[in-house]
């Protein structure tokens, strides 16, 4: 894996871990953006935990590279349906981070 690959995983991985975390605690800003787009608290948490264990899968794709790309497929499921559920809510605004994740994540899975 080559070096652009490296970074991208990793800063995947410190933003998914510290949002995963933030809302598989219920931090009241964790959860705002969902609670924003009508994502009951609970289902809010549940996706926080699951987006925390595939960052730390992206973690170890950095040292085995073949482990990076089951992360890498369900976080870009996980923010497709946030894109999904922001533009479902109105909030083509808030749906931009998202994207800009998305859009990385795509990346990722082209340079592996």
């Amino acid at each position: 894996m080559d070096t652009k690959a490296q970074a991208i995983l990793a800063f995947l991985a410190v933003i998914f871990v510290i949002s995963g975390l933030s809302k598989a605690s219920g931090n009241e800003k964790g959860l705002s953006g969902t609670r924003d787009v009508n994502v009951p608290d609970g289902l809010a948490r549940i996706a926080g935990a699951i987006e925390a264990i595939l960052a730390f899968g992206l973690i170890l794709g950095l040292k085995w590279n073949w482990m990076a790309i089951f992360p890498l497929i369900g976080l870009w499921f996980t923010m497709a349906v946030a894109i999904g559920l922001h533009l479902r809510a109105g909030k083509i605004r808030t749906a931009f981070p998202a994207f800009f994740l998305l859009t990385l994540i795509s990346i990722g899975l082209v340079l592996i």
